[in-house]
């Protein structure tokens, strides 16, 4: 699944590329995940100018100079690709056809991508959110019994932050993703804060480096512990997995437990 700095980098080219232009023709094929009727999604983007595509958490966001917003969430398999001319994309959810050729068609092969139109307003602050910072934490991990892993996951409490960022930002701030929560020091809360914005802003930084024009699809080459086929580190430690919430999880000795 696609995480805000994959995210971020996708909302940067696609605003970029289709910015200020006309929508002509938006065509719904799956409209299960849809959260109105296909004729009201078009009746209230068809013909309006796109402002801008920007990230709010896990989404994408395709706003209109008419203040309607199409969000998409891409989910575990979404991908976009660029509509072009004698190919065919498998597996389309919706497609959304600009003035001059331009476009983009948005496939899922399990049918998971869930556009919605006017997304409501999120409750939880994005992960970039200046509100995002040491006393923020302290807050949230206050007599929470829980992974802190879990809690730098839950969507309820921050967006934007999934698995395999989780695992970096951990790593970077040197807190095993087991430790609980209100088990973590204050000074390690602070550490925890500072690694939240360096991981993401620094991991859309490396993205651009090596796929500037990316749309989709997950970079994850210059991870340093998030690495499925890696058995260590770059300074040699053993990168070990184990499972937090059904979910695969990987980390160090290096990082210290907080029980």
């Amino acid at each position: 699944m696609p995480e805000l700095p994959d995210l971020q980098v996708f909302s940067r080219n696609l605003s970029h590329a289709l910015k200020g232009l006309k929508l002509i023709k938006v065509n719904v094929v799956q409209s299960r995940k849809l959260n109105v009727p296909v004729k009201d999604l078009t009746k209230a983007l068809e013909g309006e100018v796109l402002e801008d595509v920007i990230r709010s958490g896990k989404q994408l966001h395709f706003k209109f100079t008419n203040n309607q917003t199409l969000g998409v969430h891409l989910m575990l398999h979404g991908e976009i690709h660029w509509l072009e001319e004698n190919t065919k994309q498998k597996f389309v959810i919706f497609e959304l056809h600009f003035e001059g050729g331009k476009g983009i068609a948005v496939t899922d092969f399990q049918r998971g991508v869930m556009p919605t139109l006017n997304p409501d307003p999120a409750e939880a602050p994005d992960a970039l959110d200046k509100t995002v910072n040491t006393n923020f934490w302290k807050t949230k991990f206050k007599a929470r019994r829980t992974a802190v892993k879990k809690i730098l996951m839950d969507q309820d409490v921050v967006r934007g932050i999934g698995n395999a960022y989780a695992d970096e930002i951990l790593y970077d701030a040197g807190i095993s993703p087991f430790s609980v929560a209100d088990k973590i020091p204050d000074d390690r809360v602070e550490a925890l804060a500072k690694s939240v914005k360096k991981v993401l802003v620094d991991a859309e930084k490396q993205i651009l480096k090596s796929n500037p024009s990316i749309i989709s699809g997950e970079v994850r080459d210059f991870l340093k512990v998030h690495r499925p086929k890696q058995a260590a580190t770059s300074d040699g430690a053993a990168i070990h997995m184990d499972t937090i919430a059904s979910r695969k999880t990987y980390y160090t000795d290096k990082q210290q437990l907080f029980d």
